[in-house]
């Protein structure tokens, strides 16, 4: 993998988390979090800073890995494709923080989820046709996209017909 590739993507990555995080951290101190309707299996909130950033580390990781092998095997279009796919996936990623935490739009939040799922599987699914296992080593990440998709349609569905300003 070259260094550059993996400085591009971790890059791309940090700026994803950044984004998310400045809208987040705030809004999970607030009021208006503290009394939304959650359920029962909502991880504790130490869990989020431990798993955010491993999925982040291996997003990236993997991400630079399989763009560097499709150019070493000629596929520089496929290389494209994927941080297309990436980078729409990036979009998905911060754009969930921002609608569920910033603007308070909880339904519109649970579909940007399943979104974000369904670009994650996608996304595995270019790294391990570009990287076979190392590329299968991206599965955890929309697996645990899936599980905050149920998890915000949950809260969405609690929460329904409630001030997004209370």
């Amino acid at each position: 993998m070259r260094i550059s590739t993996l400085l591009t993507a971790t890059a791309a990555v940090g700026a994803t988390a950044a984004a998310g995080s400045a809208v987040t951290t705030p809004a999970v101190r607030s009021a208006w979090y503290r009394r939304l309707r959650k359920p029962g299996y909502q991880p504790p909130s130490a869990a989020f800073p431990v798993v955010w950033p491993a999925l982040y580390a291996d997003i990236a990781a993997v991400s630079a890995y399989c763009i560097d092998e499709l150019h070493e095997q000629g596929e520089t279009a496929a290389a494209q494709r994927y941080r297309v796919a990436l980078i729409l996936n990036l979009v998905f990623n911060a754009g969930w923080s921002w609608l569920f935490f910033g603007r308070r739009r909880l339904g519109t939040a649970a579909m940007t989820a399943l979104a974000l799922t369904a670009s994650g599987a996608d996304l595995t699914r270019r790294a391990i046709e570009a990287g076979g296992r190392r590329g299968a080593l991206l599965a955890p990440y929309p697996a645990w996209c899936g599980f905050a998709t149920a998890l915000s349609t949950h809260i969405w569905w609690l929460n329904r017909g409630r001030s997004r300003r209370s």
